[in-house]
């Protein structure tokens, strides 16, 4: 007891020592992000970005580190981002996506490891997206889109016109009969072959391991922008290849927005995917499927989110990342007996992975650092050491997990993060985050806004409400075309308790998120009058307006009917909006520009109606950004606005 009592006031006083997190700091921690390990296991390619304050851009860069983390360099230096890096089989080379041109636009680069200048191989004018590597090394899948029509420089651009149920997405901009397709291209010469022709697009190919074929996620038949039927076909690697659809569960096989790509077993009999429900309320599963029979199998049917399954070597197991509460873990999964065994410890967000041959590294951390690269043995062995420097130099508070009762009994998780320097036994004010989503939640994982507050006296509370992920169906589903409900009386909850807790100071209470962490915001004030200070970033109050504005139509009539049937529906959740008299929390409102998943109209309208009643209220839009921010000049002003905001109402 007493040597851990020495240890706790020792690392206190090492917390102390260092500075506190400012709003400098945003800019000087490396993102890192698509670990790939070379074929002998011996270095791990990935990306790192960073901000270029000069240009005012985030900026990746391709880096390498030797799997025994004793040498790190950065390889690429060109003046555009760098991504998606991919080893040769013979591991001589490395082949990645490179924004290129005034327009930014994706190719394929490979750059030779031994010395010598990196070659751009496609020069596809809509640019690549996506592309795998033939397991030989010579060969390219290629996802890229239809050629826009020639329009003059001195001309202007030419009217949007589309008949599709779809038309718009925040990644893709509006859509017409333009598509994106499947294309092959030998690496030598990169002349690109279309496929898979047709009124459809194509996403995620993946070769199989003897080169003849390639599988990819599509959506095929009459109108199939009004389903969520993703499937799995393959295609014959070679123009005019016969195509065979492998899936045929009605709903989503790797939908693209899930970011898992389908992975053949080694002998090329199977493919490991992930299949979902008809909302993103039901939990992606680990699916795998018998190519000659295509019968489908799910090996560990837990009530839980799986996410990037990838077969072993030997065929008999398969790694995936699988959620739980308030964490992300890497796991391996026996494919016979469906038994899971964790490999990366709890209290951890894991993002990504990648093996080969028996080496594993996992990106991921806790609350208390930003992602690094860790090799998985028997204990985890950080590689990359990238954010080291900035890590030993400020102090971060750790997170503290507690659950609360919601009126109806429910049990709520939820994490606080104590303001630093913070004295036992007395109140602080407090922030309240909410999570976009809905269906997401909030993990042990560095939150660098959570850090910023807390260095600013600020406690945080931050709560997983029902219709969060990490807890099962029945707890995402129990808000269906009912939001703003249960989730407010939870999040509630979680001020109550920490209320009663002796932590929260209850006259001094604010309230914030992004996404539908924004539309839960607009909720919660109108709900409840105790908010001194309310930020609500990219939200809407009004789902009715919403209707046909936003990339969620189908997900709309899925969820909630259409606004001439069910009118009662979109007004009943509309209520912050249409009952903004309700509302006296004064409230930052903000948006971006070129937002297509939550655009600005939500928060304008919001926005307008509180200046209409003269409830104090503030207005942000950035420019051509769409829903994630990425100008680093932005980042910084957003979190300055967040911070002088609850300054002005919490701390008078």
């Amino acid at each position: 007891m007493r040597v851990a009592l020495l240890t706790l006031l020792l690392a206190g006083a090492a917390q102390a020592e260092r500075a506190p997190v400012t709003l400098a700091d945003i800019h000087k921690i490396a993102d890192l992000a698509e670990p790939a390990l070379s074929p002998d296991g011996s270095w791990v390619a990935y990306t790192a970005a960073t901000h270029d304050l000069a240009k005012d851009a985030t900026v990746s860069r391709i880096w390498l580190v030797r799997y025994d983390g004793t040498q790190r360099h950065q390889l690429t230096t060109g003046d555009s981002s760098e991504s998606h890096a991919r080893w040769t089989p013979d591991g001589s080379a490395l082949v990645y996506l490179a924004e290129t041109g005034d327009d930014e636009i994706g190719q394929v680069w490979a750059r030779p490891l031994a010395g010598g200048a990196a070659r751009q191989v496609t020069h596809i004018e809509e640019g690549v997206s996506d592309f795998a590597l033939s397991p030989d090394g010579k060969r390219l899948a290629l996802i890229a889109g239809d050629p826009k029509p020639k329009v003059a420089k001195d001309h202007p651009e030419p009217p949007f016109v589309t008949e599709r149920f779809l038309f718009m997405d925040d990644d893709e901009g509006l859509m017409n009969d333009r598509r994106h397709h499947l294309y092959m291209a030998d690496l030598a010469d990169a002349q690109p072959k279309v496929l898979t022709p047709g009124p459809h697009d194509e996403w995620l190919p993946a070769w199989s391991p003897d080169g003849a074929q390639i599988a990819f996620v599509t959506k095929r038949g009459d109108d199939a922008d009004r389903r969520e039927n993703f499937d799995i076909w393959t295609v014959e690697a070679r123009p005019g290849g016969a195509e065979r659809q492998v899936t045929t569960f009605p709903g989503p096989d790797d939908d693209p927005d899930w970011l898992s790509r389908p992975d053949w077993s080694p002998d090329g009999k199977r493919i490991a995917y992930l299949q979902g429900g008809d909302l993103e309320y039901t939990p992606w599963q680990l699916t795998v499927i018998d190519l000659a029979s295509r019968h489908a199998v799910q090996p560990a049917p837990i009530d839980r989110n799986f996410f990037q399954p990838r077969w072993a070597a030997d065929g008999e197991s398969i790694y995936a990342r699988i959620e739980q509460a308030e964490d992300v873990r890497l796991a391996r999964i026996d494919a016979a007996t469906g038994k899971i065994d964790y490999l990366t410890p709890p209290h951890r967000y894991d993002s990504e992975f990648d093996i080969s041959g028996d080496h594993i590294v996992v990106l991921g951390n806790d609350e208390t650092a930003p992602y690094e690269l860790f090799a998985v043995e028997r204990a985890l062995r950080p590689i990359s050491h990238m954010n080291d420097d900035w890590r030993a130099g400020v102090a971060v508070q750790p997170d503290e997990d507690f659950t609360a009762r919601s009126p109806d009994g429910t049990e709520i998780h939820g994490l606080l993060v104590r303001p630093a320097g913070a004295a036992s036994g007395k109140r602080y004010p407090t922030i309240l985050r909410v999570h976009g989503g809905p269906v997401y939640q909030f993990s042990h994982e560095f939150m660098f806004d959570w850090q910023y507050f807390a260095a600013q006296g600020y406690a945080v509370v931050a709560m997983n409400p029902r219709g969060s992920s990490g807890r099962g169906y029945a707890f995402a589903n129990a808000i269906r075309a009912d939001w703003g409900h249960v989730d407010v009386a939870d999040v509630l909850a979680g001020v109550d308790h920490a209320v009663a807790a002796g932590i929260v100071d209850p006259d001094r209470l604010g309230v914030g998120g992004w996404s539908y962490g924004g539309i839960l915001t607009d909720y919660v004030i109108a709900s409840d009058r105790r908010f001194k200070a309310a930020i609500a970033g990219a939200g809407s109050g009004n789902v009715l307006g919403m209707y046909g504005m936003d990339e969620y139509s189908r997900d709309y009539e899925t969820e909630l009917g259409t606004p001439w049937h069910d009118t009662d529906t979109y007004l009943r959740l509309s209520y912050p909006f249409l009952h903004a008299d309700r509302i006296a929390t004064p409230t930052l409102f903000l948006c971006a520009g070129d937002d297509l998943n939550v655009p600005c109209g939500g928060a304008e309208q919001m926005y307008q109606a509180l200046r209409s009643r003269d409830v104090p209220t503030r207005l942000i839009r950035f420019p051509k950004q769409h829903h994630e921010l990425t100008v680093p000049s932005y980042l910084e002003f957003r979190l300055k606005e967040y911070g002088e905001w609850y300054d002005r109402f919490l701390k008078r």
